[in-house]
């Protein structure tokens, strides 16, 4: 069956139902204390918008509850299950004006629960704060999209808007708080208004035209820092452990006398006591022992070898360092003598 374009269905009025109902249904919730001070302000035009569907509507601030029941001049059955979301949207923090859309026959709520997605606090208040984005933008362009309202308010996320697109709101939601990110599913959102648009592919699948995006778990698995290696499994339990008598018998140890089992234990503890002995006097005598001297090095003994004494040619050197002084002491000698006799003798004045 095919719907034309455009098509709406009728309005239920009270000519549908002139009778009105038979018996009388009532429903109630609680609401915050944060939220008693907004509800006295806007209980007037609760009632006055309940009234018009046939309703009656009470606000109990000791209890802290709101209720809403049929009159008998309710017409619409099924106005009541709206005016009990009416409340609960009143009650999670939803302006009086969104919340009376509720009231509409197109327009519905969905309250989703996000307190228990997630077990770590801090890691649900980020994955919160993605949801609503930087200055509210991701939370905007959902709405946008969606054509709902949508306010994120302490575990709970309250929606109104269309039937689907409180479909797509919710998926939203669900995998943001599964830590996948809002961005992905409006960009989906987004080419899907586009495919809508298009005449040619109302009846064609867009599955080729939607992205894939496959999850990347860049970060490792943090390794124990000891790692148990699990033992292969077997059906049968370990061997019993032998006992002391076993141990005896095995050595033949129990079928001596008293005396000479006494005489070999006290055999084997005085051997033990001269091995332990002379480990100690071993550990004595090391400090006792004289280090290593190291030998002359190599390079010097190399040396030595290979460097010979040339005693003629020291000879020489010597000879020709005593001549050159030899001289320069008799060049020495025969200056002074020539500048005695060259400087003149100064008379003396009479």
């Amino acid at each position: 069956m095919d719907i034309p374009e455009g098509w709406k269905e009728p309005e239920f009025t009270r000519k549908d139902n002139p009778t009105g109902v038979v018996s009388e249904s009532s429903f109630a919730t609680l609401f915050p204390k944060y939220r008693e001070q907004y509800l006295r302000e806007c209980w007037p035009l609760v009632k006055k918008a309940l009234q018009e569907h046939g309703l009656k509507a009470e606000l109990d601030v000791i209890e802290g509850s709101m209720s809403v029941c049929t009159t008998r001049k309710c017409f619409d059955p099924f106005v009541v299950i709206k005016a009990r979301d009416f409340i609960k949207l009143l009650a999670r923090s939803v302006p009086y004006e969104q919340a009376m859309r509720v009231l509409q026959d197109d327009t519905a709520c969905d309250i989703i629960k996000i307190g228990t997605m997630v077990r770590n606090r801090d890691r649900f208040v980020k994955r919160r704060q993605r949801l609503i984005g930087p200055n509210g933008s991701t939370l905007k362009a959902v709405e946008l999209l969606t054509k709902c309202y949508v306010l994120v308010q302490g575990n709970t996320v309250a929606t109104v808007g269309p039937y689907s697109g409180l479909r797509d709101v919710r998926k939203i939601v669900e995998d943001c708080m599964k830590n996948i990110h809002p961005i992905y599913n409006i960009k989906t959102l987004m080419i899907k208004k586009e495919l809508a648009n298009n005449p040619l592919l109302k009846e064609e699948s867009w599955d080729r035209f939607l992205p894939k995006f496959k999850s990347k778990n860049i970060s490792k698995r943090r390794k124990p820092q000891k790692t148990r290696v699990k033992k292969q499994y077997t059906p049968f339990p370990p061997p019993q452990p032998e006992s002391k008598v076993d141990e005896q018998l095995a050595s033949g140890e129990y079928f001596l006398k008293e005396n000479q089992r006494k005489q070999a234990q006290a055999e084997r503890l005085r051997e033990q006591k001269l091995e332990s002995e002379a480990r100690r006097q071993e550990k004595r005598k090391k400090a006792f022992i004289p280090p290593v001297e190291g030998g002359p090095s190599t390079s010097k003994v190399m040396k030595t070898t290979t460097d010979k004494l040339d005693i003629d040619a020291i000879k020489r050197k010597v000879k020709t360092a005593k001549k050159l002084k030899v001289g320069k002491a008799s060049l020495k000698t025969a200056g002074d003598s020539d500048d005695k006799h060259s400087s003149p003798k100064k008379k003396k004045k009479q």
